[in-house]
């Protein structure tokens, strides 16, 4: 499914054999309505236990740290690339880089937060960390379905 330029989320391009699966804009409030709706998609697209039950977590966790750090929302779109479900999680806050994501399970390096970004690159086959078009930041994580 193809989106118009003008009603595509910024800082995406319509990549070939790309497919829309959700696209939301999220505070703390719509967090567990989001939650689902990633989880109903992942099912749908053939994303089979315990992978799918990791792959919900890591984007709750990202989401949740968009409406903790950057301004308290932000907007998620969850697409299917080939193979891979793939997930973009944009705010509006003040950007981060990769840097910021401990090597090791936070507490055991000293560093006191970063937790749930450390646990999704742990699950994702592919996190980045982009700052957005027009500022804030753009966490894109994905999964192979197979």
């Amino acid at each position: 499914m193809l989106i118009p330029e003008s009603a595509r989320p910024q800082g995406t391009t319509d990549e070939p054999g790309a497919r829309y699966l959700l696209q939301r804009r999220f505070t703390a409030r719509l967090l567990p309505q989001v939650r689902l709706l990633v989880e109903e998609c992942a099912a749908r697209e053939g994303l089979a236990e315990p992978r799918r039950g990791e792959f919900v977590l890591a984007v709750d966790e990202v989401a949740g740290n968009a409406v903790e750090h950057a301004g308290g929302s932000g907007r998620l779109v969850l697409r299917r690339v080939q193979d891979e479900l793939e997930c973009l999680v944009t705010d509006s806050g003040p950007g981060f880089t990769d840097s910021v994501i401990p090597e090791l399970l936070p507490g055991l390096d000293g560093a006191p937060t970063g937790r749930g970004l450390w646990m999704a690159r742990l699950v994702a086959d592919r996190l980045t960390i982009d700052r957005g078009p027009v500022g804030g930041a753009v966490v894109t994580l994905a999964i192979r379905l197979s």
